[in-house]
């Protein structure tokens, strides 16, 4: 075991490093950060921050001699990185691991081989490639292969001649193209699993999406006993085959009333931001407990939840006259959210707002579920963020 007051390592400096540190500085631990941003929320939290790309060798040696293991916040770091890392001290989660999350092609192989549910889909390296897909990928969702989040890099497509275009859109990039599945809702997993294989998963999550950016999270899911504990084993399932170590999360389409995974992330999730507010453990300790070869925590709810994204959007008021369409900017006005007693609210620390950057969330927590829905939905409402058409 790695015991305090050891330094870890982080590679990335987002909100999800952020409250890394954050846990891990409660539990004792030092934290150096490595990223590129220099207003990283992650490093301006962290002990040292490493401003320095990713492949930045001599910064590498750098944390190998400093940390005693390493972890990242979000899945696009290069394999690279890592697999140099690994050479020189434990990095959870590993390479391989990492390598099949951040490539969509890779991973929707990878539910392909091994058998788990998924949406009919194929990869599509070329123009001919879209000519010969078969009928039933459409109506689908065209999706580059590397670097997209938060409905990035994604295009719904109705025909084959949609999908051409939208692939040319991508500059010819290689993608996957889905089957578009008739969708009841999304449900999300957070676990945690460690070097013994030993697994635990957190409260099943129901999520609402608004423009492709996570809007709201309900834990525990609305949904059946059977369809929870089935969404947790495919989870847990997935984990195992992959050899993994660390907080991972699968994200799930629910379709006439069947679980079909729609991704998996290799590191903590935004649908498991409730865990800090309504677990025993939260996501982020248990990252670092599956890091450092401690025993998992507990990963049981004492309270339902209710997490809702704060995005740069609020931070303009549309009704007073501003530089561009937004309209002026100024800081919202929190004694709404503050007022509530059973409300917690997080702030990432980022430098500046814009429309669609998370700035941060709150979650409500109450021993009713309902009431906790209905006093977040209240909040969302007071704080000024609108529904899309």
């Amino acid at each position: 075991m790695i015991l305090p007051p050891a330094t870890l390592g982080m590679l990335g400096g987002g909100q999800l490093g952020r409250f890394f540190v954050l846990a891990a500085h409660e539990m004792g631990y030092q934290v150096w950060v490595l990223d590129p941003d220099p207003a990283s929320p992650a490093g301006k939290a962290a002990d040292r921050h490493l401003c320095v790309p990713y492949d930045d060798y001599a910064s590498l040696d750098l944390l190998a001699a400093e940390c005693a293991a390493v972890t990242t916040e979000f899945e696009n770091v290069p394999a690279a990185t890592l697999e140099y890392l690994a050479k020189f001290i434990p990095v959870r989660p590993n390479a391989e691991a990492v390598a099949i999350c951040q490539n969509r092609v890779a991973e929707k192989m990878f539910l392909r081989n091994h058998g788990i549910p998924h949406a009919a889909f194929m990869p599509v390296n070329s123009v001919a490639d879209l000519r010969e897909a078969g009928s039933e990928l459409f109506p689908g969702i065209l999706k580059v292969a590397r670097f997209g989040y938060d409905g990035k890099g994604q295009a719904r497509v109705a025909s084959r001649e949609e999908a051409i275009a939208a692939f040319q859109g991508f500059n010819n990039e290689a993608c996957v193209l889905e089957q578009m599945l008739s969708l009841d809702y999304e449900v999300s997993v957070v676990l945690a699993r460690d070097e013994h294989g030993a697994c635990r998963s957190f409260p099943v999550a129901e999520n609402a999406h608004a423009g492709g950016i996570l809007d709201v999270s309900i834990a525990p899911a609305r949904s059946s006993v059977c369809q929870l504990d089935s969404a947790q084993e495919i989870a847990e399932r997935i984990a195992a085959e992959l050899g993994y170590i660390g907080t991972m999360a699968v994200e799930f389409f629910v379709s006439r009333g069947a679980l079909y995974v729609n991704e998996m992330a290799p590191r903590p999730h935004n649908s498991g931001h409730y865990t800090v507010d309504a677990c025993v453990t939260s996501q982020y300790e248990q990252q670092v407990r599956a890091l450092c070869g401690l025993p998992l925590g507990d990963a049981r709810a004492h309270s339902a939840a209710v997490m809702v994204n704060l995005l740069g959007d609020i931070w303009y008021d549309p009704s007073q006259p501003g530089p561009d369409s937004h309209g002026a900017y100024r800081e919202p006005d929190w004694s709404r959210l503050l007022s509530v007693p059973n409300l917690k609210l997080h702030l990432y620390g980022k430098h500046h707002a814009r429309p669609g950057r998370k700035m941060g969330h709150f979650t409500v927590v109450d021993a009713d579920p309902a009431r906790a829905l209905e006093v977040a939905l209240a909040a969302r409402a007071a704080i000024g963020i609108r529904d899309q058409a």
